[in-house]
């Protein structure tokens, strides 16, 4: 074959669809290798800066030559010393050492394998929670237009998923706002309680440290918030064993996995309403539903949400699993579960944001369906308003019920036995005991009368709650999303 190793070489590993088909490129690289392993050399450089600013030997030279090559690391070399010393920490500090000989001998000084790993988790999981904030701030902003939109459009609202009384469009999606914006707060107070580890030593007692500066504390304690502002945290957590609390992590896929619930509600109900033709997905002029049924609209986008979602549901139980198990100090079980659980958990995030802003950008709303099923409910339920006119014009309320009851029965069987429209407000016509409320049906059955304060809860509820957290994304509005696939 004419097709070379390096052209196909993509396609013969195994790749995760997460970081080649779902997820942002901003994201994926939140959790590659580069960024991970830079920020390992940026944490070594912020040790040897606030070492340096506290009286130990080292030098100016020895920084900026560790500055110099923060980024250009030799992956190929770092897998070879690794190989060999079975300690990826270990193979770091020698390739950085070889590329950096003035300052290999201060490199990692004091510090144990957490104070970069662990450190550089956090800044990665503040960074993936800054990602996904303006995301879900765009997806509420796009949903709140929809439901302003559609704040009066009469629809059937549906209990147990049977017909219940009308709600509008508008209040619907209200429901699916709050709960992404009980969403929005849990992420963002997740984000916001993150601290750095900071420098702690092996077993978090600090005692290497201690030693390194001669018993002087104060120093050791000056380290401590000397790194953890170079990192930009305002706080480290006081104490730790060899890393931060697992629980941490359980707060921060809580918040993730519980976003995920909430998508994978908005779109079943979307996949529920697109069944009854009512509500519609996006969908391209050359897309295709389906290889054998040409005339499908299948909700593709919807699906792929639930379909993550489920998957960003599940990874909690990882994290739980890990803080659990965690012996002592510290045991090393948790480490190849959390390089998978923690990146997918917010590549996850990212992809479902992603694909509910597309869809909120391009629903489709069809008023006449919507009408025509709320014209086979609706007379069922206008019942109590006829019987209420009755009364009003002079008739008997247990003589009106009765002759109401056994109308309904009558043009129930024609809906149920024979497949036909509900034809109650015909009955009622043509039954001379109603003739003086006719003028008066069409009132009665207009759709607007059965929604109650819907629409001006749906104005109250954006000014209210909705508009003031928006407030706080101002300037970091997303682009319109398109999906490739």
């Amino acid at each position: 074959m004419s097709v070379s190793k390096v052209q196909t070489s993509d396609y013969c590993d195994y790749r995760s669809p997460l970081s080649t088909r779902y997820a942002s490129k901003k994201m994926s690289y939140n959790f590659s290798d580069q960024n991970k392993f830079s920020t390992w050399r940026k944490l070594w450089i912020y040790l040897a800066k606030a070492e340096m600013e506290l009286g130990l030997a080292i030098k100016p030279q020895q920084v900026a030559e560790m500055e110099a090559h923060v980024d250009d690391i030799d992956f190929e070399a770092v897998a070879k010393e690794e190989r060999a010393t079975r300690h990826d920490v270990m193979a770091h500090v020698h390739v950085f050492g070889k590329q950096c000989p003035l300052a290999a001998p201060i490199i990692h000084l004091g510090a144990t394998s957490c104070y970069v790993g662990d450190n550089t988790d956090l800044l990665i999981l503040r960074q993936g929670f800054d990602i996904l904030l303006p995301k879900l701030a765009s997806v509420i902003r796009r949903l709140a237009k929809f439901a302003l939109e559609n704040r009066s459009l009469p629809t059937l609202g549906f209990t147990h998923l049977q017909p219940a009384q009308l709600t509008t469009v508008g209040k619907r999606a209200t429901l699916w706002l709050q709960e992404l914006l009980m969403d929005e707060r849990a992420i963002r107070r997740a984000r916001n309680d993150l601290r750095f580890r900071g420098v702690k030593g092996t077993t978090g007692t600090q005692a290497s440290f201690l030693q390194l500066f001669n018993g002087d504390a104060e120093k050791v304690k000056r380290l401590d918030d000397l790194v953890t502002k170079m990192a930009g945290f305002e706080k480290h957590y006081a104490v730790t064993g060899q890393t931060y609390s697992r629980k941490v992590d359980i707060e921060c896929l809580n918040v993730l996995s519980s976003l995920g619930a909430t998508v994978h509600k908005i779109c079943t109900d979307i996949r529920l309403l697109a069944n009854m033709k009512e509500l519609e997905e996006p969908f391209e002029s050359t897309q295709i539903g389906s290889s054998a049924m040409p005339y499908k609209r299948n909700p593709m986008r919807s699906e792929r949400c639930c379909s993550v979602a489920r998957h960003l549901m599940t990874l909690v139980n990882n994290v739980l699993h890990t803080a659990a198990t965690q012996w002592m100090e510290r045991t090393l079980d948790d480490s190849a579960n959390r390089r998978v659980t923690l990146a997918e958990a917010f590549l996850s995030a990212d992809a479902i944001l992603m694909t509910l802003q597309n869809i909120t950008e391009g629903l489709v709303v069809y008023p006449k369906v919507i009408a025509k099923h709320v014209a086979q409910e609706l007379p069922f339920m206008s019942t109590e308003n006829v019987i209420m006119a009755m009364v009003k014009a002079g008739g008997d309320r247990q003589v009106c019920h009765e002759k109401i009851r056994v109308l309904s029965h009558e043009a129930g069987a024609q809906v149920k036995q024979h497949g036909l429209d509900n034809d109650l407000v015909d009955r009622i016509k043509k039954d001379p005991y109603f003739a003086p409320i006719l003028s008066q049906l069409d009132d009665l059955l207009d759709p607007a009368t059965f929604v109650g304060r819907a629409p001006e809860q749906v104005v109250e509820f954006l000014e209210e709650e909705v508009h003031p957290i928006l407030k706080n994304y101002e300037g970091q509005e997303s682009e319109n999303v398109e999906l490739n696939i």
